[in-house]
C-alpha cells in the first residue's frame, strides 16, 4: 500500500522536475484532481489552468503595427448619424470599424460591414488602433470617463470630431493618461453637405499629443490620409484658433438659420436665387439637433461675443433704415434745403 505522505513526496518531486521544462509558459498552475474512491489508486497530475500569455492573445503581440500597413482598426464611440456617415468611407477604404452606442445599431453596422458591440468593455478588449469619439458635445465628458481605459493598449490614439475644439482638447488632457495619443479634428461637413462626396470640403486638425515613435506618427498620418484620399482640404490649426474662426462662421450660420426658421419662410411662386439660398440655409442648419447648436454656444467662449455683435449689427441696420426713411419723409413734406 502506498501511503499518502509518499504520494505527496512523489508529487513534489514531479513538480520540481517539470517546472524547468515549462518555463516558457511561466506561472503554470499544477493542480491535483480529486482522489478516487479507492486508496489503492495513484493520484494523477493534470494541467488545469495556464496563467500565461499565449501566442494568440493580444497581450503577446507587439505594441505597434507594421510600418507597411496603411489600414486601421477604428472604434467609433457614438454610432449615430454622423458616426455611420464616417464609417461608410472608412470601410470603403479597407479599414476595420468597430461600433458602440447607447442605442442598438447592430443591424445597421452589419449591413455596412462594421462590427457592433453592445458592451464597451468588449470593444476595448479588441484593442482598436483609434478610438473615435462621435458623441454629442454635451455628453462627451461623461462618455469618455465611462470608457474602461485599462483594457486599451497604452498608446491608443483618441480622436474627436466635435464642432468645438478647445473643450474636447481640455477634457482629453484631463482624463486620458499621458501614454495615450490625442488628435483633435473637425470635419466641417456632415451627412447633408457631404452626401455627394468630400472633395474640397475643409477638414481641420490639431496634433495635440502624439508619441514620437515612428509607428505612432505613422498611425496619425494613416488616419488623416483617409480624409486626404476623399479629397478634403486639410487645414492644420490650433484648437483655440479654430474656435475663434468657428464662432464667426459656423455659430453665426446656425444662428441665422434658426432665426429664419422662426420667421417661417415658405416657398413662393417667385423665388429668387437669394431666397432659395435662405431656404437651403434653414434646411441645412435646422436638420441638426438643437443640442449641437446649444453646444456651439455653451462650449465656445467666443460665441457670446458673436451673438452680442449680431444684436448690435441688427440695431445698426434698423437705425440706418429708419434714419434714411425719416430723411426722405422730411424732404417730401418740407422740400430740400436748397429749395428753401
Amino acid at each position: 500500500m502506498i501511503s499518502i505522505s509518499s504520494v505527496n513526496r512523489t508529487a513534489a518531486a514531479v513538480n520540481s522536475a517539470a517546472l524547468p521544462s515549462l518555463q516558457p509558459l511561466r506561472r503554470q498552475q499544477l493542480l491535483f484532481l480529486p482522489p478516487p474512491q479507492s486508496h489503492h489508486s495513484r493520484r494523477c497530475l493534470t494541467v488545469r489552468a495556464i496563467d500565461a500569455t499565449q501566442p494568440y492573445d493580444h497581450e503577446s503581440q507587439p505594441n505597434h503595427r507594421s510600418t507597411q500597413s496603411t489600414k486601421l482598426r477604428i472604434a467609433i464611440v457614438g454610432f449615430g448619424n454622423f458616426g455611420q456617415f464616417l464609417a461608410k468611407n472608412f470601410i470603403r477604404q479597407g479599414n476595420t470599424v468597430y461600433a458602440f452606442s447607447r442605442s442598438d445599431y447592430s443591424s445597421i453596422a452589419q449591413s455596412m460591414g462594421a462590427v457592433y458591440f453592445s458592451d464597451v468593455h468588449d470593444l476595448c478588449e479588441n484593442h482598436p488602433d483609434v478610438i473615435l469619439m462621435c458623441t454629442s458635445i454635451l455628453s462627451t465628458e461623461q462618455v469618455l470617463k465611462s470608457l474602461p481605459l485599462q483594457r486599451l493598449r497604452r498608446n491608443t490614439l483618441f480622436v474627436d470630431v466635435l464642432s468645438v475644439k478647445e473643450f474636447p482638447k481640455n477634457i482629453f488632457l484631463q482624463v486620458l493618461p499621458t501614454h495615450f495619443d490625442i488628435l483633435c479634428t473637425h470635419p466641417m461637413f456632415g451627412p447633408e453637405s457631404g452626401k455627394h462626396g468630400w472633395q474640397n470640403l475643409p477638414f481641420v486638425y490639431d496634433k495635440v499629443r502624439i508619441g514620437d515613435e515612428d509607428c505612432r506618427l505613422k498611425r496619425v498620418d494613416d488616419f488623416l490620409d483617409i480624409f486626404k484620399k476623399e479629397g478634403c482640404r486639410m487645414v492644420e490649426m490650433s484648437c483655440s484658433e479654430h474656435d475663434t474662426h468657428a464662432a464667426g462662421s459656423q455659430f453665426i450660420t446656425h444662428t441665422m438659420g434658426r432665426i429664419l426658421e422662426k420667421l417661417g419662410l415658405k416657398e413662393t411662386p417667385i423665388n429668387t436665387r437669394g431666397y432659395e439660398s435662405l431656404l437651403n440655409l434653414v434646411a441645412n442648419t435646422t436638420s441638426d439637433s438643437f443640442d449641437l447648436y446649444n453646444g456651439l454656444f455653451m462650449y465656445n467662449k467666443n460665441a457670446m461675443e458673436q451673438l452680442e455683435k449680431l444684436g448690435l449689427a441688427f440695431e445698426e441696420v434698423k437705425k440706418d433704415l429708419f434714419g434714411h426713411s425719416h430723411r426722405v419723409l422730411r424732404e417730401q413734406l418740407f422740400g430740400t434745403e436748397t429749395e428753401s
